[in-house]
């Protein structure tokens, strides 16, 4: 990951490979958004191979020291400041500083008036600014049913340029995982999963899910419909390539007939424009439903969706509670898509103190989120159910989705965490949460007392 001279003191001034990638990514979209392909126009790569060549000297360091790296690859890529840009330039930040007052999310926080002085004028190589990224968190105070972060990423140098603003907010929202000192696992051996198949007269349906970002193309608050379309081209172009039990097709939300969407809505696959302010206000809905689609398997039980919240959100999925074998498919189909991704000259968003890079910072490391349907209907109603909850590290939603209320005795329970702990942890972590709730759940149907169980610790020591 590429590291910015205001981090010195915690992180190393050598200049990462991947930032170089990036940044020559950069320069081709930059110079060039109605056609992505560097083989159409020799005169930027041969620019952009210039400037690695200057960040891959032995005095890049010193380089970097003098100038700062966000100003050289702005100054190299984006030469023209935009009009915004001076327009903010003639009130001080404080002019600018939102009002947050009656906040309550990670971001309301997190921000200071000098954290926002240092942090408004600085723009990543893609021109996205600090207002942008919290923009969504300004129009939405709170949510009613779970705190929220309150801000995005529109590239993956966000995480970067404001990290001053973005580390805090991800040590609020991931449970202390600072991510300036620590390392994000990663784990998709499926094998060391134990006591994966659940009591299936409690649980109707497993499903885990994540999310990946094709490196070098602005995440979906950012991107242009340029960059929208190109996420949507090299991701199809991949998922040709799956075979077996995973191959399938791919739906375009633009193209699709009547009756294929109304099956797909009926099958529970299809998502549809976003309505949630938290989605909208951060721009996710522009242009819909342009680029966008669903793939899945013959068997429907593996999906891909592209271009929503984040390029792409991978989804194993069944009715009933064989967890294990969800997961397992998971993996696998995971990998393989990586794999074709990697063989046509892409790769996924990565680096080792987030893991992989998502849209919202609550989605960092493995963006996995691993949950099933489960009736618990005399538990629900126990005082304790709560804070069970709160110590097995589980997060309860209605079976709608986040913007939904949990109602009756049917919950939508999932792993709370996301980054600190790899994904075989999260998902046993999910097992054995699911499995004391069923047992909790039988205890209570025979009269017997349950017990809160002692907290499960957040990081390996």
């Amino acid at each position: 990951m590429g590291i910015f001279l205001s981090k010195a003191s915690s992180y190393s001034l050598t200049p990462p490979s991947d930032l170089i990638t990036r940044i020559q990514h950069r320069y081709i979209q930059c110079k060039y958004k109605s056609d992505l392909s560097p083989g159409n126009h020799p005169d930027v790569v041969t620019m952009a191979n210039s400037f690695t060549r200057v960040m891959s000297g032995r005095n890049t360091a010193v380089v970097l020291a003098s100038i700062g790296a966000s100003t050289l690859a702005s100054g190299y890529l984006l030469s023209d400041s935009t009009a915004a840009a001076d327009r903010k330039r003639l009130y001080p930040p404080s002019a600018d500083f939102p009002d947050l007052r009656k906040h309550n999310n990670c971001m309301a926080a997190a921000l200071t008036p000098k954290i926002y002085a240092r942090l408004r004028d600085q723009t990543t190589p893609s021109n996205w600014t600090v207002d942008q990224c919290i923009q969504t968190g300004v129009d939405n105070p709170g949510h009613p049913f779970i705190k929220t972060v309150g801000m995005v990423a529109g590239d993956e140098e966000s995480y970067e340029v404001f990290a001053e603003l973005f580390d805090p907010v991800i040590k609020d929202r991931h449970n202390g995982y600072d991510p300036r000192t620590m390392k994000h696992p990663t784990d998709l051996d499926a094998s060391k999963i134990t006591s994966g198949m659940f009591d299936e007269r409690y649980v109707l349906s497993s499903r885990v899910r994540t999310g990946r970002s094709i490196r070098g193309l602005s995440l979906p608050p950012a991107c242009t419909r340029s960059e929208r379309r190109e996420v949507e081209r090299v991701v199809v172009t991949a998922l040709s390539g799956l075979k077996g039990d995973l191959a399938g097709r791919y739906y375009s939300l633009g193209d699709m007939s009547d009756r294929e969407q109304q099956q797909l809505i009926d099958e529970h696959f299809l998502f549809d424009k976003p309505v949630s302010p938290l989605l909208t206000s951060a721009g996710m809905a522009r242009d819909w439903p342009d680029a966008r689609g669903i793939w899945h398997n013959n068997e429907k039980n593996f999906l891909i969706w592209i271009n929503e919240e984040d390029h792409t959100r991978i989804i194993s999925m069944e009715k009933g509670g064989n967890m294990k074998r969800v997961f397992e498919r998971f993996c696998r189909g995971l990998k393989q898509v990586e794999q074709l991704i990697q063989e046509r000259g892409w790769e996924f968003m990565w680096n080792e103190r987030l893991g992989y890079i998502l849209t919202c910072p609550s989605n960092l490391g493995t963006g996995l989120r691993a949950g099933v349907h489960i009736r618990l209907p005399i538990l629900s109603r126990d005082p304790r159910f709560k804070k069970i909850l709160d110590n097995l590290r589980l997060q309860k939603r209605g079976t709608g989705g986040v913007d939904t209320a949990a109602t009756g005795d049917t919950f939508d329970i999932s792993n709370l965490d996301r980054l600190g702990k790899s994904e075989v942890e999260l998902v046993q972590l999910l097992i054995d949460g699911i499995n004391y709730l069923i047992e909790c759940e039988k205890r209570l149907e025979r009269g017997q007392d349950i017990k809160i169980p002692s907290p499960v610790a957040q990081f390996r020591k």
